[in-house]
């Protein structure tokens, strides 16, 4: 193998509100100079959905599409990806693609990403101490199913190590009783 082919080629960045400018640092940071970078945006429809039933619900099927809520939260959601993408890219400083994708977070990331050499995240859970709680339900499925290596990344400076979790209690085992002898 040469050095060509153990370096990266395609990195994509999970770009989320919050923490997407740890994980745009990281790749910079971390990745080869000739990297091609890919800034990865899920827009979930749940909210949106949830509005567009909830108009259908109380307002029935023959009212304008233009008083649907759904309508305008989608319309929302798209410029929020957009800017938030804009804004990544101008962190990056480099070329790259500006991938914006609708669908289940989890799933969506891992299958966008599915031929990429690494996928930078950040983690999104509770980030006061160090364990698993640091990652929240979406970062955790990615982290777990990602068909590419994944590098996890703080959104702010780590937590001490001592704000680690104790283990968890085991009740000691039962007292060991022998055998009955043989009559």
């Amino acid at each position: 193998m040469t050095d060509s082919d153990t370096q990266l080629r395609s990195v994509y960045i999970w770009v989320c509100e919050g923490t997407w400018r740890a994980s745009v640092d990281a790749a910079l940071s971390l990745a080869p100079a000739d990297a091609r970078f890919t800034l990865l945006h899920v827009t979930s429809p749940d909210v949106p959905d949830a509005a567009h039933g909830a108009y259908a619900g109380l307002f029935g099927r023959g009212h304008r599409a233009a008083d649907d809520p759904g309508t305008r939260l989608e319309k929302m959601a798209a410029t929020s990806a957009s800017d938030l993408l804009k804004a990544a890219a101008a962190r990056l400083g480099r070329r790259c693609e500006r991938l914006e994708v609708q669908g289940r977070p989890e799933r969506a990331e891992v299958a966008a990403s599915a031929d990429a050499d690494l996928l930078v995240v950040a983690r999104d859970g509770d980030r006061t101490r160090l364990g698993p709680k640091s990652l929240g339900k979406i970062t955790r499925f990615v982290v777990d199913h990602a068909a590419c290596p994944v590098l996890l990344v703080w959104p702010e400076p780590a937590p001490d190590v001592a704000t680690i979790p104790p283990p968890p209690h085991h009740p000691p085992p039962p007292p060991h009783h022998p055998s009955p002898p043989d009559r």
